[in-house]
């Protein structure tokens, strides 16, 4: 490892209270990769207790997922697996089994990412805890769904992309579809999936029902593409990629400055206007032969080239600073670092290196504020099967010779 890491600028966080949002509910995590567990650690961050269960010795797939590591540790696993606590277990020993059934007893949530097929090879499928349960809430995230001709399919972020249209339409139109450079599915179907769980809770409180939730990869990806499809519906014509402008909103795009490139949206007919305003040409945002964006989408060429000669006139940091002065959307191209570095990102407390024990481990946060705050988590992402112990005991009663005998046996 390098002496010195981005991390280390970050301002440093210890474990503390936590947001309560969530607290009094209890998670069974059973999911692997990055989808399932971002979801998971969403409900974790609103307060609820998160339960990892993993396979004794490997665990969560995203553990080996790398390079890069930190001492050791995913980086991929440490970006979406706070405040939760994990529990080796060989559910496919008896007496596996019976310490799930154990938990599931105390559970409000369960959470799986498996197949149709798997759950029910495994009696992990809503109908079997059911039986056991019937308040379970149960959250499926899958990568087709629970249902059709493709629920027993495997899926990743980038299968689920190119389902959805999404890699067609990104990327220059001289290239080939590009994935994003995020895994948007997983994280957008992670999102569904704790947003879908919160609400069957809010209706078992009214009503003491268990709810099978179904959330599908492809499905969220696919939702996340309406304004592309419906307008396909609504009119036959099927967008194009673009290199990163819109198809319906005329000026919406990357442009050159003397230096560095930047975005810029005008969205709006009144944008339109402040814009040219703010370049110091007033008139020119009252041409009536552009007063409607279908108008200038109509000369969206020669109107591209016109700002584009404006712009290379003066370095992108002097229009950043004009047009947010005159309420012009406008933005630069960050890379990465330069994401990580931005102060105002800082000031709100998105980015802080958590530190608990000999561990320091860079994190992203939440990101959303209750009452005009967030709060720290309460743990770090779990090692592999830290909390066995702790909790075997703390919720199921277990002595230390009932614990010992299950590691014995592979079980824990």
């Amino acid at each position: 490892m390098t002496d010195s890491l981005p991390m280390d600028s970050l301002p440093a966080l210890a474990c503390g209270a936590g947001l309560d949002l969530l607290a009094g509910v209890t998670v069974l995590d059973l999911t692997t990769s990055i989808a399932g567990p971002y979801g998971t650690m969403l409900l974790a961050d609103l307060g609820a207790r998160v339960i990892k269960l993993e396979r004794p010795g490997r665990g969560d797939d995203a553990r080996a997922w790398g390079p890069p590591f930190l001492e050791g540790e995913s980086l991929w696993f440490l970006a979406v697996n706070r405040n939760k606590e994990s529990l080796t277990l060989e559910q496919t020993l008896p007496a596996g089994r019976a310490v799930f059934e154990a938990l599931l007893a105390k559970a409000d949530v369960l959470v799986s990412n498996q197949p149709i097929n798997v759950q029910r090879k495994l009696g992990l499928d809503y109908e079997s805890l059911r039986a056991l349960k019937p308040d379970l809430i149960f959250t499926a995230l899958t990568g087709f769904g629970l249902s059709g001709e493709r629920a027993s399919h495997a899926c990743y972020d980038l299968i689920a992309e190119g389902y959805s249209g999404v890699m067609d339409l990104t990327g220059p139109p001289d290239r080939p579809p590009q994935k994003v450079g995020a895994p948007a599915a997983d994280l957008l179907a992670g999102a569904d999936a704790a947003l879908a769980t919160i609400a069957a809770l809010f209706a078992r409180q009214r009503d003491g029902r268990g709810r099978l939730v179904d959330v599908a990869l492809v499905e969220s990806m696919t939702r996340f593409m309406a304004c592309r499809i419906l307008p396909y519906l609504g009119s036959g014509e099927v967008p194009a990629r673009s290199g990163g402008t819109d198809s319906v909103i005329a000026i919406y795009q990357t442009f050159e400055t003397a230096d560095e490139p930047m975005t810029l949206g005008l969205g709006s007919d009144a944008i339109w206007k402040r814009f040219w305003a703010a370049v110091g040409r007033p008139e020119r945002g009252l041409d009536p032969a552009e007063g409607s964006n279908a108008e200038r989408r109509a000369r969206r060429g020669t109107l591209v080239a016109e700002i584009q000669e404006v712009l290379a006139r003066r370095p992108r940091a002097a229009w950043l600073a004009l047009f947010a002065a005159e309420r012009v959307p406008a933005g630069p191209i960050n890379r990465v670092d330069q994401t990580a570095a931005d102060p105002a990102l800082a000031a709100r407390g998105l980015f802080y290196r958590l530190e608990e024990g000999d561990r320091a481990l860079p994190q992203v946060g939440l990101g959303i504020q209750f009452d005009g705050k967030s709060a720290p988590p309460r743990l770090p992402p779990p090692r592999l099967g830290e909390h066995s112990r702790a909790l075997l005991a703390e919720l199921l009663g277990y002595g230390q010779d009932e614990i010992e005998a299950l590691a014995a046996a592979g079980a824990i």
